[in-house]
């Protein structure tokens, strides 16, 4: 926020000092032409001629003439070269021959005033001004007034330095004051993150407490059981069940707080090869109607995160149980080369409506036939958890009826990742 608050301010002010250094240019441009213009007008018009005599007497006494800095008269015949008289301080600061040739053709052709840039015999470059001075009706002479370009050009460059100047403190002082008022604007931000991280991890802490109590006490149950009548199959399958809950609670604590630091900034998303089809085999079958799910995969590597891809195949399947058909109504999984199908043999979904289940806060409804007419709100993690891994998630008809959800994840993963030791359930080392 610093950075763009000063590159802002540094940017306007480079626009405005560019506009403030053009016009300064052309303004002095301006004046410096008007001045010696009207300094050679009103010389011309102070000098004339008597019967093809050119009087410069007035020139001795003329205040113009003596406040300009060099001071030259042009006169010639008819279809001569012009004779330079009555030059002020000396020769050497009029401009070459040749160029004084070119000004008094610029002054014929234009019948009037000519103003030119050029630079004096003895160096340095000077703006020039020549007035005609009639000689009945021709152009008999010519006044020729210079100014030094130096000092106009030097003020120009104090000009240009000052705002350099100015413009880098200002720009300074934008930064430090940008930095205050964005560290005073994002404290209040980072403050309330770090509660939010403090208070996910409370209660995650307070909610793995019990788990683990929880898991301890039918462990110990199952156990004491299985010692004290051995044929009690019905108390050990409850147990097992119970077992089962206890790690899906466990499971679904640690993916909320990870979605929750996510989404809030406070934690990156690890993304790690891993088989693909063996998470979704192993999510499948933690579910526990996994018995009307079948599973169709072969060996694919992804990068992901194995916890959030779970869960989100975990919400497909239970998204499809749910609303595609009765209870026990048959669901199948696919696993291709980046794509995981789920496929249900319910009603569907309204072509119209296959995007907004995707939102938050979109959950099934019940239609006059007892048909769900929604998909539920998990859809929404599942779209979340494609795009975190560079993926998409949609929903298309099943060949033959039904619906058919789609998550497509990219399978750019290194040649030598796939052929690597596993290191846990669905994980690749890298």
């Amino acid at each position: 926020m610093t950075l763009l608050f000063a590159s802002t301010t540094a940017a306007c002010l480079v626009v405005l000092a560019v506009v403030a250094v053009r016009i300064d240019a052309a303004s002095r441009s301006s004046g410096l032409d008007h001045e010696v213009g009207s300094r050679a007008v009103g010389l011309s018009r102070a000098v004339w001629f008597d019967t093809g005599v050119l009087h410069l007497e007035p020139l001795r006494e003329d205040e113009l003439a003596q406040g300009a800095q060099v001071l030259a008269v042009l006169q010639a015949a008819p279809g001569k070269t012009p004779e330079v008289r009555n030059v002020v301080p000396g020769r050497s600061s009029l401009p070459e021959r040749d160029r004084l040739d070119e000004v008094w053709r610029s002054v014929l052709d234009e019948q009037g005033t000519v103003l030119v840039s050029a630079p004096a015999a003895g160096g340095g470059r000077l703006r020039w001004a020549a007035a005609p001075v009639w000689d009945g009706n021709r152009i008999g002479a010519a006044v020729l007034v210079g100014t030094e370009l130096a000092r106009s050009e030097r003020d120009h460059d104090v000009l240009v330095r000052w705002l350099a100047l100015g413009c880098t403190a200002l720009v300074c002082c934008a930064a430090a004051v940008g930095h205050l008022l964005s560290g005073r604007a994002m404290r209040p931000a980072l403050r309330g993150l770090a509660q939010q991280e403090q208070f996910l991890a409370e209660a995650a802490h307070e909610l793995r407490t019990p788990l683990a109590t929880l898991r301890l006490v039918v462990e110990r149950g199952a156990s004491s059981g299985s010692s004290g009548a051995s044929g009690s199959s019905g108390a050990s399958g409850s147990s097992d069940e119970a077992l089962r809950l206890v790690d899906r609670l466990s499971r679904l604590v640690t993916g909320l707080l990870a979605r929750a630091r996510l989404e809030s900034g406070a934690q990156r998303a690890e993304l790690v090869p891993l088989r693909l089809d063996q998470l979704v085999e192993t999510t499948v079958e933690e579910l526990p109607d996994h018995e009307s799910v079948t599973v169709i995969s072969e060996p694919v590597v992804v990068l992901g995160d194995p916890d959030l891809l779970a869960q989100a195949v975990r919400n497909l399947v239970e998204n499809a149980q749910r609303h595609g058909g009765p209870a026990g109504s048959p669901v199948e999984v696919t696993v291709a080369p980046g794509l995981v199908t789920v496929r249900d043999h319910g009603a569907g979904v309204p072509p119209a409506d296959r995007e907004r289940v995707f939102a938050r806060g979109v959950t099934g409804a019940a239609t006059g036939t007892g048909a769900a007419s929604g998909t539920g709100a998990g859809l929404a993690i599942v779209r979340w958890v494609a795009g975190l891994h560079h993926g998409t998630a949609h929903l298309a008809d099943a060949p033959g009826g039904g619906l058919l959800a789609e998550l497509r994840l990219p399978t750019d993963v290194p040649r030598e990742s796939s052929s690597s030791s596993h290191e846990g359930p669905g994980t690749v080392s890298a």
